[in-house]
């Protein structure tokens, strides 16, 4: 199965690429390598749940919000390299967590990204990862997540 049967078997559609909410771009090609910029959990323009993790957001919210800012980084990816069936790797993912003070599973919360590339991907899915803990994100967004894959040249 292509990436995109997987997506549409796991009942997921990609949505069109978010916009930057800022001045920076949503992905830069340095030769066989995307790399793309932090992904909010918006879906249709909105942020799907807001407050930090362990106060007014549960792990499993935050889990959720995590996947959902996966989708638009694969919609960002498709934009940029026009199907998904050109990724060779998940490289990496760096997640950050707006966390309550005590709030210490940052990983389990990132799991929600990190799953979602091995359903789409399988073995080339499998990555290296970061999940930090953070006081605040933009929008007061729960999960904010970064990527970089390896494309086909």
């Amino acid at each position: 199965m292509t990436p995109e049967e997987k997506l549409k078997s796991l009942g997921i559609e990609l949505p069109e690429a978010p916009k930057p909410l800022g001045s920076y771009v949503p992905f830069v090609r340095t030769g066989n390598l995307i790399y793309l910029s932090g992904m909010l959990p918006l879906h249709e323009g909105k942020l799907i749940k807001t407050g930090r993790v362990g106060e007014t957001v549960s792990l499993e919210e935050a889990a959720g919000a995590a996947k959902t800012a996966a989708i638009n980084g694969l919609a960002v990816l498709k934009s940029a390299i026009g199907g998904l069936d050109k990724v060779k790797r998940c490289v990496r993912i760096e997640g950050y967590v707006a966390s309550a003070a005590n709030f210490i599973d940052q990983p389990k919360v990132l799991n929600g990204a990190s799953d979602l590339m091995f359903s789409v991907f399988g073995e080339t899915g499998r990555h290296t990862r970061t999940a930090v803990g953070v006081n605040i994100l933009p929008l007061n967004a729960p999960v904010e997540v970064s990527f970089i894959f390896e494309v086909q040249g």
